[in-house]
């Protein structure tokens, strides 16, 4: 069985530069993978099918059964595929767990099914499915720009510790577009936070205070008890509370292990919903 890990993504900046003529908003953000991950395993069969041990995933809702249908579309290929999918990412959580998923049957699949796509065929395909699954397809530390379907890669972030706070907050349908919809001219920036993260990699010069996400702006009124969570979090130590994509997911990113652990085990003793990660400065995908 060929198997392929499928990371999470935090940002290290998301910047909403303002609203697109066909509804869509362009953003400049700094993405970077994590080595919090699902992992899909594949095989040849006679018809697509799609499966998993976790009872909450739902292939109907998922973007996986629907990633390998149109790539077999797109080869002509007249072969199926078993896709077995192992869940750790949490479910609508702002860490792209869905469109990781999707990259994930891109790559896999594309070893699986001859002729071998070339990798701006799958980028196309990709950003056809989703604005954010072209990213996946590289990983790593990566700057993405328009609707988050232009990727560029980035020199690595150095290696730094990522602990995770999944608050038990119900699910909301549609929730990223909600957020777009509520973002204000005000919170609209020009990109230069971003530029500045991108100056920072090169350099070698990161620090936490670097982060931002513009859906902070609107996320803590739109999540119930959100706030009420970040709170927790910065009275358990956490520092540079940041938003992890749409949410609701809260990260706070250290330099240093042992504190980052230290971080992790107070979270785990309250019983809250923890994740500790470390970023990721390569994958094998393009």
């Amino acid at each position: 069985m060929l198997t392929v890990k499928a990371p999470a993504k935090i940002n290290l900046t998301l910047e909403v530069l303002g609203e697109r003529p066909d509804g869509f908003h362009n953003i400049r953000s700094v993405i970077q993978t994590i080595d919090l991950g699902d992992s899909l395993g594949f095989s040849l069969s006679d018809k697509i099918e799609v499966t998993s041990l976790n009872p909450d995933f739902d292939p109907e809702k998922s973007l996986v059964a629907k990633a390998a249908a149109r790539l077999q579309q797109v080869k002509g290929c007249s072969e199926g595929a078993r896709i077995e999918v192992e869940k750790n990412i949490p479910f609508a959580s702002g860490l792209g767990g869905d469109s990781s998923d999707a990259a994930a049957v891109l790559l896999g699949l594309n070893q699986l099914w001859p002729p071998e796509l070339k990798p701006v065929q799958l980028v196309d395909l990709a950003t056809r499915l989703g604005s954010d699954i072209p990213f996946f397809l590289y990983g790593g530390t990566a700057l993405a720009e328009g609707r988050g379907e232009k990727v560029a890669p980035l020199p690595s972030l150095s290696q730094s510790w990522v602990v995770l706070l999944v608050p038990p907050l119900p699910g909301v349908a549609g929730k990223t577009k909600q957020l777009y919809s509520k973002l204000k001219p005000s919170h609209y920036t020009n990109g230069e936070i971003t530029d500045a993260m991108v100056v920072g990699l090169t350099r070698g010069e990161v620090s936490p205070s670097m982060l931002f996400n513009t859906f902070e702006n609107v996320a803590y009124r739109f999540f119930p008890k959100l706030k009420v969570y970040k709170e927790h979090f910065l009275k358990l130590g956490a520092e540079n509370v940041h938003l992890a994509g749409s949410g609701p997911t809260l990260f706070s990113m250290l330099e240093d292990r042992s504190q980052a652990e230290e971080l992790y085990t107070r979270c785990r003793d309250q019983k809250m919903h923890c994740y500790l990660a470390a970023t990721l400065s390569s994958l094998d995908g393009l």
